[in-house]
């Protein structure tokens, strides 16, 4: 697991993007939501023989097939968000600096995986 601050006005995509180019996926299955369907990070899948397992945006013209069963496998990563969001700290971010902030989301994040 990896986790990156970014600002509050940036895209997922672009970010998601950028750790998925640092990362060696070959022969591997890529789970996302609809916000990571962008030509740039399924040009970026075919050219590491990933498989994406994305939804296609409603507004595509050609609406690609994905693996529905695989895909419920998300769950995990949205259950892992709602965890986070137990610890007050994180929830509303009293920390000012971001090596504080991120250095307790670690800290958390090993909790969530202990437990």
């Amino acid at each position: 697991m990896r986790l990156e601050l970014t600002a509050g006005q940036r895209h997922d995509s672009v970010m998601g993007y950028e750790m998925l180019k640092s990362m060696d996926l070959t022969q591997k299955q890529v789970l996302a939501d609809r916000a990571y369907d962008t030509n740039r990070i399924l040009q970026l899948l075919e050219e590491q023989e990933a498989t994406p397992v994305i939804p296609s945006k409603k507004n595509r013209r050609v609406q690609r097939k994905w693996d529905k069963a695989i895909y419920k496998e998300r769950h995990l990563v949205e259950c892992f968000f709602n965890k986070t969001k137990h610890y007050r700290r994180l929830a509303t971010r009293f920390d000012k600096l971001t090596c504080t902030f991120k250095a307790f989301l670690t800290l958390a994040s090993i909790m969530i995986w202990l437990a």
